[in-house]
């Protein structure tokens, strides 16, 4: 699973999660540090990313455009990285899931 981590997530979710999500990146790793959502966007579908983010601009996105990439956003408001870590450590086989169905574009984490 390629999951790349927006830039409201923090960068350390990639070595954190790394057992997990092998192959995943942050976004200033891949220098796109303050590009814009529209960039991201483009990344992650020429690279085969999912894209994590708590934005809801790009559930947006997800809804007019369609996939690739696939979205998936994590809904915690002001979550610690911690916090976060653990949804997405309890939640590896939901995420798998989603990644491999070839319909799916959208997955909410809360």
């Amino acid at each position: 699973m390629k999951l790349l981590f927006d830039q409201n997530l923090s960068h350390r979710l990639v070595h954190a999660l790394q057992k997990d999500y092998p192959d995943s990146r942050h976004v200033r790793e891949v220098g796109l540090h303050g590009a814009t959502d529209v960039v991201v966007w483009q990344y992650a579908m020429q690279q085969g990313f999912a894209i994590v983010t708590k934005d809801a601009d790009f559930h947006q996105r997800s809804f007019l455009f369609g996939h690739p990439p696939k979205v998936i956003w994590v809904r915690v408001g002001n979550a610690s990285t911690a916090t976060i870590e653990a949804l997405l450590r309890r939640r590896t086989d939901d995420v798998g899931t989603f990644c491999s169905d070839p319909d799916s574009a959208f997955l909410i984490l809360d």
